[in-house]
Formats: C-alpha cells, sequence, structure tokens
C-alpha cells in the first residue's frame, strides 16, 4: 500500500475536532488541519485549532469562508478570502499552508483566480491539492468503504482529505485508521509532491491547471 498522508478541512467544529485529535493521538499520527478562517472569531473554535497545533499538527489556511470556489469569484474578493483568512490564523500557520476549496472535490482552473495565485506565490505560500476525497461531509456511514478503496488501489502517495465537520462522520475514523495500519499502511506527515501547487511560492504546475485569468467570467 502507498504512503498516506492524513489531511482534514473545513473545520475546526466542537463536536468533530476533539474526535480526530483523540483518533490521531491513539495512533500516534500526524496530520494537517486546513481551517476556515471565519470559524476562528469563535474563541472555542480557536482553541481547538490552537490544540491541534500544541499536539503536533499543522494548521493551514482554508479560505475565509469556504463559499464559491475562488476561480469563481470576482478578483479582488479572491486574494481577500485568502488575506483575511491569514490574519485571523496568525501564528497557527506556521507553515504557510494554503489549499483551495473545489466545491465538491474537484481539480482544475476553477480553484482559483490568476491574481490569487500571484498572491499566494509573491506570499511564499505552500499550496497543498489532494488526489483521496471520500466524501465523508455527505455520507457519514459510507466513507470508510470508499476511503479504504482509494487507498488500496492507489499507485502513487495518497494525501486524504476528510473533514473535521461532522461528528457522525469522524466516528468512525479510528476504525478506518486501524483497518489502514493491519493493512501495512505507511502514514507520513509530508505532502505528496504530485500534490503541491505550490512549494513555498515556487509554482510546480502549469497555471491553468488551477487558475482562471482574471478577465475569465
Amino acid at each position: 500500500m502507498q504512503p498516506i498522508c492524513l489531511s482534514f478541512d473545513n473545520g475546526p467544529e466542537p463536536g468533530a475536532t476533539p474526535l480526530v485529535l483523540e483518533a490521531l493521538a491513539r495512533r500516534g499520527l500526524s496530520a494537517s488541519f486546513f481551517v476556515i478562517g471565519e470559524k476562528l472569531r469563535d474563541p472555542a473554535r480557536r482553541a481547538l485549532a490552537e490544540r491541534a497545533l500544541a499536539e503536533g499538527h499543522r494548521i493551514g489556511n482554508h479560505t475565509l469562508t469556504h463559499g464559491a470556489p475562488l476561480g469563481l469569484r470576482p478578483p479582488a474578493e479572491a486574494v481577500q478570502e485568502i488575506a483575511a483568512a491569514e490574519a485571523l490564523l496568525g501564528p497557527l500557520n506556521r507553515a504557510r499552508l494554503f489549499r483551495p476549496n473545489g466545491g465538491g472535490g474537484a481539480l482544475g482552473p476553477h480553484l482559483l483566480r490568476r491574481s490569487a495565485l500571484a498572491h499566494l506565490m509573491a506570499e511564499r505560500y505552500t499550496v497543498v491539492l489532494w488526489n483521496a476525497v471520500p466524501r465523508d461531509w455527505d455520507d457519514p456511514e459510507g466513507w470508510p468503504a470508499r476511503a479504504l478503496a482509494l487507498c488500496r488501489a492507489a499507485t502513487s502517495p495518497v494525501l486524504l482529505v476528510l473533514h473535521d465537520l461532522r461528528a457522525d462522520a469522524m466516528r468512525h475514523l479510528d476504525r478506518v485508521l486501524g483497518a489502514l495500519a493491519e493493512e501495512g499502511a505507511a502514514f507520513t506527515p509530508e505532502f505528496p509532491d504530485s500534490c503541491l501547487a505550490l512549494r513555498e511560492g515556487r509554482l510546480l504546475c502549469d497555471p491553468g491547471n488551477i487558475s482562471r485569468k482574471d478577465d475569465a467570467p
């Protein structure tokens, strides 16, 4: 089985994030949490992000509001979604990580505007994409089977995207991690190179694969 990198999007949420942190601690695993910036205005949610960081996990920027993908928004708004979230994250985002939202897990030029990409490059972000999305957010009972199938079928390192959003979904996390471990999976906190669009501001892919020109509709 290919190495597996764990990531969690759309938190922090008081009902789900503690379940995730407890499962990861039980297994001795590290993950990356891409948080929605506006949630950090709530002290309880910010405390969960701080807890994740203190427990050895990485925190990244997942836009301010997680509305429409940034490539579908006006250019200035797309940049503001990144910058305003970063202002709320502050010292939590030590590694300058950013993940765009794909509107259901899709990859493509809808992810960013060209101005947003230029901002990310200038600010030396590492932009983290994905290659395995078992859709836990809309199928809390069915996602474990899909996650296991995706990991078993992979022919290259896996960057698994889950969501610390729904407690009814994340209550299955420990079982999934245990099943993967029993099958010999090696977990790593390192992102696969194939899932990085930028590394510390350096472009690693064709910009047309991840961004629309600012004059696009």
